[in-house]
C-alpha cells in the first residue's frame, strides 16, 4: 500500500473524527512501521483558546459564540504542524479541514512541496438535522448550546460547502462522497472501498 493522504470533510457531527480514527487504526494494522500524522485543527484551537493573550482571547470569544475561526489562524496552525512534524515517510490524515475555498487553495500548495500525490477527499454527507442530533449525543461542552450549534452548522453551508464543491471538480484529487448516515462500520467500509485499501 502506498502512503495515504486523506482529507475528511463534512458538517460538524458528521463523524469525521470517528472515521479518521478508524482509518488510522486500519493503517497501523496494515503498515505498522509507517507513522501517521493526524491533523485536526479543532483540537489545536481548543488547546490554544485556553491560553491568554489578545489573539486567543478573541479566538475564545469566536468559539463561545459558535463562529468560524478565521482562515489565517487555521492556516497558521496546520502550517506549524506540517513544519514541525512532516518527515515525508508518513500517512497524512486530515480531520475537518479546510473550512473554506481560500484555505483549500492554500493547503493545495503544500502537497507538491511535500511531494504528496493521489490526495483523497472523503466528504461525509449527512443532513443538518442528522448532524444536530449527533452533536447533542456527543456531549462535548461546545455542542450543548443550541444557538452555538446552529451557528456552526450554518457556516458549513456558507463556507465549507463551497470547499466541498471545489474539491468535487478540482484536478488532482480523488473525491469520494460517502453517505455518513450509516453505522460507523458501514461508513468505514465505504471509505475503504473508495480509497481502494
Amino acid at each position: 500500500m502506498q502512503l495515504q493522504t486523506v482529507i475528511f470533510i463534512g458538517r460538524s457531527g458528521a463523524g469525521k473524527g470517528v472515521q479518521s480514527t478508524l482509518l488510522q487504526d486500519f493503517l497501523k494494522d496494515k503498515m505498522p512501521d509507517t507513522p501517521i500524522l493526524y491533523v485536526e485543527t479543532g483540537t489545536h484551537f481548543r488547546k490554544h483558546i485556553k491560553e491568554h493573550g489578545y489573539v486567543w482571547d478573541r479566538a475564545r470569544k469566536i468559539q463561545e459564540e459558535g463562529g468560524r475561526q478565521p482562515d489565517f489562524l487555521a492556516v497558521w496552525i496546520w502550517s506549524n504542524v506540517f513544519i514541525d512534524k512532516v518527515r515525508g515517510n508518513e500517512h497524512l490524515v486530515f480531520d475537518g479541514m479546510p473550512r473554506s475555498v481560500p484555505e483549500a487553495k492554500i493547503l493545495e500548495t503544500a502537497f507538491p512541496f511535500y511531494q504528496r500525490k493521489n490526495v483523497s477527499i472523503v466528504f461525509l454527507n449527512v443532513s443538518e438535522h442528522w448532524a444536530e442530533d449527533h452533536l447533542r449525543l456527543r456531549g462535548r461542552a461546545d455542542d450543548l448550546n443550541p444557538e452555538v450549534v446552529a451557528k456552526r452548522l450554518a457556516f458549513f453551508n456558507t463556507d465549507v460547502a463551497p470547499a466541498v464543491d471545489y474539491y468535487r471538480t478540482a484536478d488532482g484529487y480523488r473525491f469520494l462522497e460517502i453517505n455518513g448516515e450509516q453505522t460507523p462500520e458501514e461508513v468505514f467500509a465505504d471509505v475503504k472501498k473508495g480509497l481502494n485499501i
